[in-house]
């Protein structure tokens, strides 16, 4: 069997305890620290957190379990591994892709529910060691994994518009790495689903392992807590929902913003929010992300595109007056933390490059 040469391999043997001892460390780190050890100033979620503990031990789990198999090999025992293999990876992955979606809170049960019966098949094949219901299994949860794959991709995007409907700056909110996050949790659960026993595929299968607790640890590190004033969605009243916002509010938002946010240039503040932005000018949450939906643009482009003229004008007075600059100093006195969010910004609203703006104008 080739489970058991490959315990003669003594790379291996190092590799796979080496594995082991990382998902465990990982699993305590999470557990027993409340911060951030390697990105300071940032919040993770807890229940991000939490998720990622459980996903950390269940690897550790896994892998000592199957260590146990390949020397013991059973039927009963091989779909015990199989259903723990299950519930120890997709639940807490679940778990982890549903935490990083902080608009509102999803619930891990029903995709428990989808797994009743995985667990029913599994437990008829323990009792009667029919190997031949292992295809079955695997069909079941190859389905669930494209059906979950779907629902995910849509979650993130419809996430992703809500952010950028509600927050001024993205940056530790980035809803692009959640798609790389769900895309390596994913292919390791394929990778596990196969049930490929040759040496390739078993030196693959850690090495995916390392990914998926790096990459993991990476997004607890980086991923910022969004406060709950701001990530509860709002409920607006009956009124809000069923009458179209009027002319006149309308009106009296356009007036406020440019008495209160761009006047006073309130845009300059680090992480606005449209909650806060709103209380400023004296309306509700509801009312100015109309407002913004009527004038075909998000919170985050209004934001952004406020920050960008500042940007301009001072370029134009450090240009007239002979100051010696640079565009990221520039950018930050706009406004912007991060320099690749203000280029990329720029060229959105500009249709060109700083560089190639820069130079355009001084010609």
């Amino acid at each position: 069997m080739e489970y058991l040469s490959i315990t003669r391999d003594i790379v291996f043997v190092l590799l796979y305890g080496g594995v082991i001892a990382l998902e465990l460390l990982a699993a305590l780190y999470l557990l027993l620290r409340k911060g951030n050890a390697f990105v300071s100033g940032i919040e993770p979620p807890v229940r991000l957190r939490r998720w990622a503990a459980v996903l950390m031990a269940g690897l550790a789990l896994g892998h000592l379990y199957w260590l146990y198999v390949v020397f013991n090999y059973s039927v009963a025992l091989y779909f015990t591994g199989c259903l723990l293999d299950m519930l120890l990876m997709i639940i807490p992955a679940s778990g982890i892709m549903l935490s990083m979606l902080q608009d509102r809170k999803r619930h891990v049960w029903p995709i428990l529910v989808s797994l009743v019966p995985v667990i029913v098949l599994s437990v008829i094949g323990i009792i009667s060691e029919d190997n031949g219901l292992s295809k079955f299994i695997r069909i079941y949860v190859v389905l669930l994994v494209v059906l979950f794959s779907v629902g995910a991709v849509l979650s993130i995007r419809n996430y992703g518009r809500w952010l950028r409907d509600n927050y001024a700056d993205l940056e530790h909110k980035e809803f692009w790495q959640s798609n790389l996050v769900l895309a390596v949790l994913l292919l390791t659960l394929m990778f596990y689903g196969s049930a490929r026993t040759d040496t390739f595929f078993l030196y693959s299968i850690q090495a995916v392992n390392i990914l998926v607790v790096g990459l993991v640890m990476w997004r607890v590190e980086t991923l910022r807590r969004l406060d709950n004033s701001d990530t509860v969605v709002e409920n607006p009243s009956e009124e809000v929902k069923e009458t179209a916002l009027s002319l006149a509010v309308s009106d009296s938002i356009c007036q406020q913003l440019k008495k209160n946010c761009e006047d006073t240039h309130l845009y300059l503040q680090y992480d606005l929010t449209l909650a806060q932005l709103a209380q400023a000018i004296g309306t509700n949450r509801s009312y100015l992300s109309q407002y913004f939906s009527w004038q075909g643009i998000t919170y985050n482009a209004y934001i952004n595109g406020l920050r960008i003229d500042h940007f301009i004008r001072l370029y134009h007075e450090a240009v007239a007056g002979d100051r010696v600059f640079t565009a990221n100093q520039l950018a930050a006195e706009s406004g912007f933390h991060s320099y690749s969010t203000f280029s990329a910004a720029f060229k959105q609203k500009t249709g060109k490059t700083v560089t190639t703006w820069m130079s355009d104008v001084r010609k």
